[in-house]
C-alpha cells in the first residue's frame, strides 16, 4: 500500500523491478486505497528464477516504504513478507511483537513457523 498520491509511481517501480529481474509481475489492487498486489507466478523448481523474484520484490517493498507505503495493505503480513517486517516496524517493535507472541503463544500452537519463522521465506506454491 502508498499513499494514493504516489500509487503512479509505485505501478512504475514495480515495472522496472520486474524488468531489472527479468521476471513478470502482474499488478492489480484498489486504487481507491492504494492498496497494489503485484503477483509474480514462478516455477518454484527453478531457483535462480525464485532468487530473482525475491531481489524484485525486495526492491519493491523498499519503493512502497520510500514512498510513505508500507510492505502489506489490507492483507496480514504473511510468510513470504515477514523478512521484511523489521523493515518497516523497527526492531524495538519486533523484538516487543515476539515477546507478545510468546506471552500468548508459549508452545508455539499458533500457526508455527509462519510471522516469526526463521530461515528463507517461503511463497505459496500450486501445483497440479
Amino acid at each position: 500500500s502508498v499513499p494514493r498520491s504516489r500509487l503512479a509511481e509505485m505501478v512504475q517501480a514495480i515495472q522496472e523491478a520486474a524488468r531489472r529481474h527479468h521476471v513478470r509481475i502482474c499488478t492489480f489492487g484498489h486504487a481507491g486505497d492504494g492498496n497494489l498486489h503485484p503477483t509474480c507466478l514462478t516455477d518454484a523448481r527453478d531457483t535462480e528464477e525464485i532468487a530473482r523474484v525475491e531481489e524484485a520484490f525486495a526492491e519493491i517493498f523498499a519503493k512502497a516504504l520510500e514512498l510513505g507505503g508500507t510492505i502489506t495493505g489490507e492483507h496480514g503480513v504473511g510468510a513470504a513478507k515477514s523478512g521484511f517486517l523489521e523493515a518497516r516496524v523497527g526492531a524495538d517493535a519486533l523484538a516487543l511483537m515476539k515477546r507478545l507472541k510468546e506471552a500468548f503463544d508459549p508452545q508455539g500452537v499458533l500457526n508455527p513457523g509462519k510471522i516469526f519463522a526463521e530461515g528463507p521465506r517461503r511463497r505459496m506454491t500450486v501445483s497440479r
